[in-house]
């Protein structure tokens, strides 16, 4: 510290004519102790310390080396490398060394850009949450596809991660923005990229052929660089903030409504982040106008597969199972599947066709291929009674679940009902199994007199069950003239 003539004649008069040590000096004078006792010339300044040696010194060599080709290598593994080279410190010691001499990454300069209309599209996926479906829970996403110069979007929710479930979002965000761009940007995911080295790319053939449809472009960001496709980032977490905050989306079909809604009267209408005074919407009404036209009709995205018939009679798409004509068990017959519907085809016959569920491990059978299969095999009607009365029934398992409460015999009850189905059909059986549930009752007894009153409402004649012994085979009974019998 630098001193005046003046503070040092002052701090010389205080101490040897007020003897005022040399801490009140500095305190009042407000300096260093050092200052004062080198004014008062009281011992020389002490030579400054040297670092102790330290117990990584002989290996830092080793360590800066192996940083330089191996920058984010663990310092766990550094320490077990200089274990074997007889270090004998703490992972203690050795991490606050790497932590200074561990190189650091480059700063990256980032270049903004923006692309002409038309040019491209960016597309990616945002995972939204678990959404309850019969069985179990499914993982719910929103395709998300962002046009770059308008920063117009569409987007949909989807369960199905699959290269169909995304050239199907395609598809149809074309033809909801009336157009395709000339690029659809994507990230690196195996649905997209099979294999990629460098910039030698093969892309998924489904996707090449949708692309050829389409005439548009597929192109890649670079490998873990998502700031390529900013454009579809920004607008997913516009989306997490403004739209899926607070909201709970419990089916597919609601979310997208919803989402369409969102799209159309608040993200089209905020303004544009780089075109002064326009909204989005006003942007993208003229980028329309580039955009390519989409083909007519539009490009066919529904999986297309062999499939072999089990010889149950099902087929498995995901976990769940649907029927088809018994006729058909064992062979193979093309499946057709989307996310809304389940076909099974024998060239171009429809053999079968279901509403596609998204739930887990269900089995989806229809009246009409039970009772070809229970026609063929008599067997299965006992075996599948329980299944017999769920397809007349569709909640006659809450009956089920109510016997098995009250500890009775399940078999014994089911029993019971196939018989009053078959004493008083479909419709009189499902009407007295809907009285039933509604009433909390779960008495077989009670099912029967339910029947009986609703066979009287609707006139139709008492049932009464004929039981033939077992040597009668036939049960027509072929009348004959009575006047023989007085010969």
């Amino acid at each position: 510290m630098k001193t005046t003539p003046e503070i040092e004649a002052e701090v010389v008069r205080l101490h040897y004519a007020e003897h005022w040590p040399v801490g009140t000096i500095a305190t009042q004078l407000e300096v260093h102790p050092d200052v004062v006792r080198r004014v008062l010339g009281l011992g020389e300044p002490r030579a400054p310390s040297q670092m102790r040696p330290r117990i990584v010194d002989p290996y830092r060599t080793f360590i800066d080396d192996t940083l330089d080709r191996y920058p984010k290598l663990l310092a766990t593994r550094l320490y077990d490398m200089v274990r074997e080279r007889g270090y004998r410190g703490s992972v203690r010691t050795l991490r606050e060394y790497i932590a200074l001499v561990r190189p650091r990454p480059k700063r990256e300069a980032y270049l903004v850009t923006e692309t002409l209309p038309g040019e491209q599209a960016q597309v990616d996926w945002a995972y939204v949450g678990k959404v309850a479906v019969p069985g179990g829970e499914r993982g719910l996403w929103v395709f998300v596809m962002v046009l770059a110069h308008s920063r117009a979007m569409w987007g949909e929710f989807v369960i199905d991660l699959t290269v169909h479930s995304l050239c199907r979002s395609l598809v149809r965000g074309a033809a909801a923005l009336r157009g395709a761009p000339r690029q659809w940007l994507f990230d690196n995911p195996k649905i997209v990229v099979l294999e990629r080295v460098g910039a030698a790319v093969r892309f998924h053939p489904t996707l090449l052929a949708l692309c050829a449809a389409m005439r548009v472009e597929p192109k890649l960001c670079a490998v873990r660089k998502p700031r390529h496709k900013g454009k579809v980032e920004r607008a997913i977490r516009y989306l997490r903030d403004r739209f899926l905050a607070g909201r709970i989306i419990t089916a597919v079909d609601d979310g997208n409504r919803a989402l369409a809604k969102f799209i159309a009267e608040i993200a089209h209408v905020r303004p544009h982040p780089t075109i002064a005074q326009r909204s989005v919407g006003a942007v993208f009404a003229d980028e329309r106008a580039r955009l390519l036209a989409v083909p007519d009709p539009l490009p066919e995205t529904d999986r297309v597969e062999p499939m072999q018939v089990d010889s149950q009679g099902f087929v498995r798409v995901d976990t769940n199972r649907y029927s088809v004509p018994s006729i058909h068990a064992g062979h193979v017959r093309t499946l057709v599947v989307d996310d809304r519907t389940v076909r099974v085809l024998d060239g171009a016959t429809v053999l079968a066709e279901h509403t596609r569920s998204w739930g887990r491990r269900q089995v989806f059978e229809k009246a009409e291929h039970r009772a070809a299969l229970v026609a063929e095999r008599k067997a299965a009607r006992d075996l599948k009674g329980r299944d017999r009365l769920r397809a007349i029934v569709p909640t006659f398992d809450r009956i089920v679940a109510r016997w098995a409460v009250s500890g009775s015999s399940l078999g014994f009850r089911v029993t019971r009902s196939i018989k009053l189905l078959d004493l008083y059909g479909d419709q009189v059986f499902a009407a007295a199994a809907a009285d039933l549930e509604a009433r909390g009752l779960a008495d077989v007894g009670a099912l029967a007199i339910s029947c009986e009153h609703h066979r009287k409402g609707r006139h139709h004649p008492v049932p009464v069950e004929l039981v033939l012994p077992a040597h009668l085979h036939d049960t027509d009974v072929i009348p004959h003239d009575l006047a023989a019998y007085d010969e």
